[in-house]
């Protein structure tokens, strides 16, 4: 089928699915899910379109949660709907990239978990000036995530009518990363490298959190991102594969990189887009989330294409056109069963900012 008829009919499914998953008690929709664990209850599936064999022509992918026998019957009903040439993959419980923060008074910020591994982490873990993409970051009270890189006020872009108001100016400079790594309220201190990576306050301090992407409980969402405002301009801008300023909508087959705080340097394969339904774990305080319109990549390395603490790695193709920030993975999946990861569309992104990419 064509992209326009695939989108048609991942719509339909969509509705079918969380018909079906209703009928069989699952949490859906826009409905609060409660605790972790009822990611893994849910029959829920996320729906995204991938590529077929033939050229130009494209398929329904239909994710599903392993383990969960109310996901095999409902899976079964949908894509008998969906036809043979559907991209079926079991994914297990799928969660966000990071720790959340280590403890607040703040009725929606992320609980208190245990620090990221350093000792296992391949990437970049150190303190480094200048800044560059790929570091250790996070805010004063989270253990460790990434920068995805930096951006900057653009005062012409889609998102600038309803951006919000940004400190620092026009010619002000921020770091992009996830909301889960810079939760915090405007004003509040970043560190690099993160806490678990032996970033203190103030000695560590490289600027402060100037704007974050509203997540609430029950809701649906779109990203999970933030900014925060540098103190020092001066960072390197060209590291690892040169400037990422272009912008471009993700299609399957994609062949994409990502330079990560856990991981380092890794490649992968966009697998599926306009995911939706993606049911992200975040905790007691937020509950699971469903995410819309979201881009899966796999690895095409021997590794995981990401790990926990990668969260906020700017997703990339090899010419330097960025394609999403990264937020979340999937304990299975993909090839090698190394688990698949999720990626908000970088210009949702950006727009909710009213910002462009430095």
């Amino acid at each position: 089928m064509d992209l326009t008829h695939a989108r048609e009919t991942k719509v339909q499914l969509a509705g079918y699915a969380r018909d079906l998953a209703a009928r069989y008690g699952g949490a859906v929709g826009t409905r609060s899910v409660g605790e972790p664990a009822d990611a893994v209850r849910a029959p829920t599936l996320a729906i995204g379109i991938t590529r077929a064999d033939g050229a130009g022509e494209y398929e329904i992918a239909v994710r599903y949660r392993l383990g969960v026998p109310a996901a095999r019957a409902v899976v079964r009903k949908v894509v008998a709907e969906a036809g043979p040439t559907a991209d079926v993959r079991r994914t297990g419980r799928i969660r966000r990239l990071g720790p959340g923060r280590r403890g607040s008074v703040r009725a929606d910020a992320l609980e208190r978990q245990p620090p990221v591994a350093t000792a296992l982490a391949v990437g970049e873990t150190d303190r480094v000036r200048p800044l560059r993409p790929g570091v250790s970051i996070a805010h004063v009270d989270v253990t460790a995530g990434t920068l995805g890189g930096f951006v900057v006020v653009d005062p012409n872009g889609p998102g600038a009518p309803d951006r919000p108001d940004l400190p620092g100016g026009t010619d002000a400079l921020y770091a992009l990363s996830n909301r889960h790594v810079l939760d915090g309220d405007p004003g509040d201190g970043v560190l690099q490298p993160g806490p678990a990576d032996g970033g203190s306050d103030p000695a560590d301090r490289v600027g402060t959190i100037a704007a974050v992407a509203p997540l609430a409980r029950g809701e649906r969402a779109g990203v999970d991102a933030a900014i925060a405002l540098l103190d020092d301009p001066q960072v390197d801008l060209d590291y690892p594969v040169g400037r990422l300023t272009m912008t471009a909508d993700a299609v399957p087959g994609d062949e994409v990189e990502k330079i990560g705080r856990t991981t380092g340097h890794t490649h992968g394969r966009v697998s599926a887009i306009e995911m939706d339904d993606v049911l992200v774990g975040y905790g007691p305080e937020l509950g699971v989330l469903a995410f819309d319109g979201q881009i899966e990549v796999e690895s095409t390395g021997s590794g995981p294409f990401s790990r926990g603490g990668d969260s906020g790695s700017l997703v990339y193709r090899a010419d330097g056109v960025a394609l999403g920030l990264l937020f979340a993975g999937s304990e299975t999946g993909g090839e090698g069963g190394t688990g698949l990861t999720y990626v908000n569309p970088i210009d949702v992104v950006l727009d909710a900012f009213g910002v462009r990419l430095r």
